[in-house]
This record gives C-alpha cells, structure tokens and sequence, in this order.
C-alpha cells in the first residue's frame, strides 16, 4: 500500500513539474499605445494577461518599445516575446534580416490614423518637401508612406533630408518649425493640427497600413500552450471593447491624453481586427516588392510562412 502510495506522489510531481514546463516563468511584451493600440491598452489596464496565468504563476513582463525596429532587435536578441503591435513594413524588414519573428493575430487597419504633416504657417504639398527636412521613425509604415508619396511625385527619399526620430519628439520638432514635416501618427497629429500644423497627406492612395501581433518563433515553439492563450487574450480584448466601447474609449482617451471625443475619432480611423484574410497576405506580398524596390529592404521572404496558423482563424 505504502508503495502505491509513493508510486502515487511521484506522478502527481512528476504531472506538476510537465505543466510547470509548458509555461515559461515570465512573458516579456510590448506596451505600446501609439498610434491607437486600443486592445493593448486595455489588455495592460484591465490586467487581462495577468489574470489568464495567475494560476500558473507566470509573471507579465509589459516593455515600453515604441520603434518596430528595436522590437525586432529585442525579440532577435531573446529579450523580448511578444510584440503586441508591430506595423508590418517592420515585420517585413526584421525577417527579411533573418529575424525569427512571425505574426501571431491581427491588430488593426489603421489607414486614416497615419500622415505627413507640414510645419505651422506653410500649406506644403508633397512636392514641396523637395529638398526640405522631414523628421520621423525610420523603417515604419510611416517611412514607407514618406517613399510613396515622393515616388508618386516623381521624387526618391533621396530627395529630402529625413531625420530619424521618435514620433513624439518629431512632432514637437516640426510645431516649433525646427522641421518643415514630421511623419505622425493618430493623437500625434491631433496634436499637431492643434498647433497650426497641416496635414499634408495620410496613407489613403498609398499604402495600405497593417498593425499585427508578433511572437519570437522559438517561444510560439517552447510553449505552445502559453502562445495560444496570449493570442486568446488579445482577441478577448477586442471582444470586450466591442461590447464595451464607451468605457473603452474612456480608458484609450486617458491612457493617450486625448478627450473622448478624440478618441471615438481614432477608433473610427483605426480599423480594428483580429483574424488576417487572404487580402492582408496579398496586401503584405505588395509591401515587400514595394519596399525591396526602393532599397529598404535587402532580402525577400516567404510572405505566407511569416503567418502562424493561429493568426488566421
């Protein structure tokens, strides 16, 4: 008896130390909440993740990491998990750099939320920007929408001095007039408009912008299960700010700084989705030629094999 009571323990510790193993100690990702990333600020607010691993202990490590570019060096580099928000020209560039990163669920179609914007007191046009300075994030949607608005005016990035720079410090160089146009995005240009700022363009006519949720491959991998329930996460946060979207404005507009009414303008710009279609792969195969055609981008990809199966169903 004594012996099948032994035999007993060492399978419950033996069963408890293989659910141990399925879940990694810690989840590193992204708090981003630029331009309008609704579902993860109410995932962080509402500690939704924290809530989905508290029985297995799994400690919520949110990182600040506003740059695509430095999320895709963070999750080269292992320090990173997830990226809750990442535009995919940066999901392009960091595979095309032999990053192992893939899209996990979709985010948003943010095509109304993303502009160049002229410096107060000028109604510039693209073809102004001629030998101007325009500052903004390099190796963005924004950077992308920059190349084609000049490419459509016959001009190359060549064609102006851009300066890379965060989006916060880009506006607050292009108000003061120390830029003649900053690449912004959602509150960023509200902001900017505000201060006599005008919009130049926005994405509408050329590029088709595509926020995604990223995962470091080797995590979706090593602990699937723990992959999976992130990904269920986000998609529960988008499920409750649909059946809840005054409080959800709410929380978005303080969270940004914006009033409400702001903020129901942003949601309306944003396009938020969850599950990617035919029509989003095509969409990425066209950034890549697109970006590999004007130099920012060295080495093509299998577009479809950057897409997790969970990403679309």
């Amino acid at each position: 008896m004594r012996i099948k009571s032994i035999a007993a323990a060492l399978l419950m510790a033996a069963s408890a130390a293989l659910s141990a193993a399925q879940f990694p100690e810690s989840i590193s990702i992204t708090y981003v909440k630029a331009p309008f990333n609704l579902q993860n600020i109410v995932m962080k607010e509402r500690g939704m993740l924290e809530e989905a691993f508290k029985n297995e202990n799994v400690k919520i490590d949110w990182r600040v990491i506003n740059s695509g570019a430095q999320q895709g060096q963070a999750m080269a580099s292992g320090d990173l998990d997830f990226s809750a928000v990442m535009n995919t020209a940066s999901l392009l560039m960091a595979a095309g750099a032999g990053n192992p990163i893939a899209v996990a669920t979709g985010v948003a179609h943010p095509k109304g939320i993303f502009a160049i914007v002229g410096k107060p007191g000028e109604a510039l046009s693209v073809k102004d920007l001629k030998g101007k300075t325009v500052v903004g994030p390099k190796g963005t949607v924004l950077h992308q929408l920059l190349v084609a608005a000049l490419k459509q005016e016959g001009l190359s990035i060549s064609d102006v001095d851009f300066v890379n720079m965060d989006p916060a410090a880009a506006m607050t160089a292009v108000v003061a007039g120390k830029a003649d146009a900053a690449l912004l995005a959602a509150n960023l240009i509200l902001k900017a408009n505000d201060a006599g700022a005008k919009t130049i363009v926005t994405c509408d006519g050329y590029v088709d912008p595509n926020l995604v949720m990223t995962v470091r491959r080797e995590f979706a991998q090593q602990y699937p299960e723990a992959y999976d329930r992130v990904v269920a996460v986000n998609r529960a946060a988008l499920a409750w700010i649909r059946a809840n979207k005054d409080e959800a404005l709410r929380i978005g507009a303080k969270a940004q700084g914006v009033t409400v009414e702001e903020a129901a303008k942003l949601y309306d710009g944003s396009g938020f989705y969850d599950t990617l279609t035919d029509a989003d792969i095509a969409s990425l195969e066209k950034d890549q030629a697109f970006l590999l055609e004007n130099g920012m981008m060295q080495k093509s990809v299998d577009v479809k094999s950057l897409i997790l199966p969970s990403a679309l169903k």
